[in-house]
């Protein structure tokens, strides 16, 4: 699968520009500021119909523009696939493929396979358990839409039954019947989506570990490890122990919207005590990994964006990243970067065709 061409109208910081692919390796160089990650979020956004940096759509139109609109046309198994992604302010966003529009985001969702990886993605280890749980899941619905149709049905009812908390409190009453129905539609998706992810995890664990071990030449012993109460104890038993802590609380505090997982170096939080290279390692080992677990249950090489990939790494490591894509089960990828030599000098070592793009 590549992405052959990119039209962008108003779109960020481009009013209007196009650019043509190489089937292979694609970079933007330039200074700061000039568009490079924001190209890069538009490829983002045609196979997930949303900004990797900024949800806020209306935020992603051009200053004084109304609506804004990507184009992208694909060669995918042979056939030509045409992608647009519209959206005008105060008006809902539309995605459409080949002329016709989706009826919901959620079943365009794993057609166009990709992985970013960027700077952004620090917040995986900075930030709270949602951003992890986010990652899981994002990784397992590119491939699996049951787990995704449960996933939102989950979230729904966790909604429905915070509101019903809420109701509660603010009206001096309680219903158990009400309540106890919440509970087994939670217990019935939460647990699915439970043991999709302790698959998932059994299955990508071992090729992230091959991935960090590859990119820091294995001098250095990460772990990753699922936390989940799930783990122990049944959903329902949980939801049924908490009832008296949720009606206080007003939300429900437990179930698989609290997992997360435990990011190690050598057995202590990578936050705390790994150093800012061995973190980026870290990520880009993730989202390697990601790639490779993809590209296994799709069938299809995902499209690879590497924003600012040279940040924080010394060359060694940055070597070792170069020699793991140069190789035929990688794809298109596209590479972002302030320093055009530099990122040439490294794409020659690459013996792939590639395109230069200057802004």
């Amino acid at each position: 699968m590549i992405l052959k061409k990119l039209s962008l109208i108003n779109y960020k910081n481009f009013e209007s520009f196009s650019f043509d692919f190489d089937q292979k390796i694609n970079c933007f160089v330039g200074h700061n500021g000039v568009g490079k990650t924001n190209i890069l979020d538009a490829i983002y956004h045609l196979s997930f119909g949303k900004s990797y940096f900024n949800p806020v759509t209306s935020q992603n139109i051009n200053h004084g523009a109304d609506f804004f609109v990507v184009d992208g046309l694909y060669e995918k198994l042979d056939r030509e696939e045409k992608i647009i992604v519209s959206a005008k302010r105060g008006q809902k966003k539309v995605i459409k493929r080949n002329g016709k529009s989706y009826d919901t985001f959620s079943e365009h969702i794993g057609f166009l396979p990709l992985v970013i990886i960027s700077p952004a993605d620090r917040d995986l280890i900075t930030e709270g358990s949602s951003m992890r749980r986010k990652f899981i899941d994002g990784v397992i619905s590119q491939s699996d839409t049951t787990y995704l149709s449960h996933l939102l049905k989950y979230t729904q009812i966790i909604s429905q039954r915070n509101s019903l908390l809420k109701y509660f409190a603010a009206n001096s009453t309680f219903d158990a019947t009400t309540l106890g129905i919440y509970n087994e539609q939670m217990d019935e998706y939460g647990t699915a989506i439970h043991h999709k992810r302790n698959d998932f995890l059994t299955t990508f664990i071992p090729i992230f570990l091959e991935r960090y071990k590859a990119i820091s030449a294995g001098k250095e012993n990460v772990s990753l490890r699922y936390q989940s109460k799930l783990s122990e104890t049944p959903l329902l038993n949980l939801l049924e122990d908490s009832i008296q802590k949720d009606r206080v609380l007003q939300y429900t505090s437990v179930g698989i919207h609290k997992d997360d997982l435990a990011f190690e170096i050598d057995g202590h939080p990578i936050k705390k005590f790994g150093s800012q290279g061995q973190q980026k390692s870290f990520l880009i080992a993730l989202k390697l990994a990601q790639f490779d677990f993809i590209k296994k249950r799709n069938n299809v090489n995902p499209i690879l964006l590497l924003d600012d990939i040279f940040d924080k790494l010394d060359e060694k490591r940055v070597e070792h990243i170069i020699k793991l894509v140069d190789d035929k089960n990688f794809g298109q990828l596209f590479i972002s970067d302030t320093h055009a030599d530099r990122t040439e000098n490294v794409v020659k070592k690459i013996s792939q065709s590639y395109k230069i793009i200057k802004l």
